[in-house]
């Protein structure tokens, strides 16, 4: 497959220019690389040359030097708009592929998933979206019944007054455990394919992504690894090599010029490789009050403030992140986006009723039958099912 007549230029992050190579010749028809092996390289590109590329493929692992940190400079401080694609060599942990997508990437998946995969990742992420006709007339025509929004203001315009003493009591206690902003956002899609602020209380230490580099040693797949050795041992000759004499039969030229076994460099280099998998137990990025937060949803309780703003409904389909909305865009449930965006949802309190047991699929279909057919009355009786649904022990 090929995304156009010529080469998309992409900007490549990886620690060594050898997998750059090994990359390019697989799309050599397909892609244009800007190689960048260092974070100078990428902030100097970035900075000199802004529209150079149409995406970032980032290889690195994500606690190096060319991972999170640099991924939220470069949203933050650069205001990279490209899509950041990550590609793992396996499958990631849930709570580090989230952490990637909150700080600004576009998608994650493993580089050998397939060389079509990534082609049409990238046409749909560089293309000027195209918006259903549907969610178009909604953006510019949605009306929410007066009734449902009558109800939204009262509803969470009394409930900040009345829990504003619990606010300022969790927000001493968030600033009291750890530096940073009480409140915290992330962009989400809501009606109309409408990109809002959804905010959430604090849970996390301001700077979780740079501890990575320091939690390395907590991390239960780290655990039976090599000792990485040093890079003079590169320069040693495999055991084939050394059968068959002095003369290495497989010969790479390092950096420095000098000849150096193939197998035995390769060898090094995996024994140096940070595990694909990250799983802490009690994840001490996560603070104490943090924690408590979690696990009884009041971090939640900030969206009655989009509630109030007319960003969400008290009742409507759950808000998605910009990389899930997008992939909603092309087939028959993008009809999800006519609707409200909501705290709360058909969804959450059917999957009560089937014992948390619901496909992808089935979710999407109840999006689309609560855009058909939402009405004061159903979203009441939303409600009045979401309280008993609040205590079961799954998360929905």
């Amino acid at each position: 497959m090929e995304l156009a007549t010529s080469r998309l230029k992409v900007l490549f992050l990886t620690t060594t220019t050898q997998a750059a190579s090994e990359f390019q010749q697989i799309y050599l028809r397909e892609l244009d690389l800007l190689v960048a092996t260092t974070p100078a390289q990428a902030l100097a590109l970035c900075e000199q040359q802004p529209n150079a590329f149409a995406a970032i493929l980032n290889t690195a692992d994500p606690g190096s030097p060319l991972g999170l940190r640099l991924m939220r400079m470069l949203r933050q401080e650069y205001k990279v708009k490209q899509p950041i694609l990550w590609l793992t060599q396996d499958t990631i942990a849930p709570g580090l592929r989230s952490l990637m997508l909150e700080i600004g990437g576009s998608d994650v998946f493993v580089q050998d998933t397939g060389h079509d995969y990534l082609l049409t990742r990238l046409d749909f992420l560089v293309r000027p979206r195209t918006i259903p006709a549907t969610i178009a007339a909604s953006r510019n025509g949605l009306q929410m019944p007066r009734s449902k929004r009558l109800m939204d203001i009262a509803v969470a315009g009394g409930a900040l007054v009345v829990l504003s003493p619990l606010f300022l009591l969790i927000g001493a206690l968030i600033k009291l455990e750890s530096k940073g902003p009480i409140f915290y956002y992330s962009y989400r899609v809501g009606a109309g394919y409408k990109v809002f602020k959804f905010w959430k209380l604090r849970s996390m230490r301001s700077d979780a992504d740079k501890l990575l580099d320091k939690m390395k040693g907590l991390n239960q797949y780290q655990a039976g690894m090599a000792e990485p050795e040093s890079a003079s041992a590169t320069q040693q000759l495999c055991a084939t090599c050394a059968a068959a004499g002095t003369r290495c039969l497989q010969q790479l030229i390092d950096e420095r010029g000098q000849v150096i076994c193939e197998v035995q460099h390769r060898r090094v280099q995996k024994a140096s490789e940070a595990p694909a998998f990250l799983k802490i137990v009690n994840d001490p990025r996560v603070t104490r009050i943090g924690r408590f937060l979690r696990n009884t949803s009041i971090d939640e309780l900030p969206q009655l403030y989009n509630v109030l703003r007319g960003d969400m409904s008290l009742v409507g389909n759950r808000p998605l992140p910009l990389y899930e909305a997008e992939k909603l865009l092309t087939d028959e449930h993008s009809q999800r986006f006519i609707a409200p965006a909501g705290i709360t949802g058909l969804w959450q309190v059917s999957k009560r009723g089937k014992g948390g047991d619901m496909s992808e699929d089935e979710r999407k279909a109840l999006d689309n039958e609560y855009a058909r057919n939402f009405s004061l009355r159903k979203d009441i009786e939303i409600i009045l099912r979401t309280i008993p649904a609040l205590f079961q022990k799954e998360n929905v």
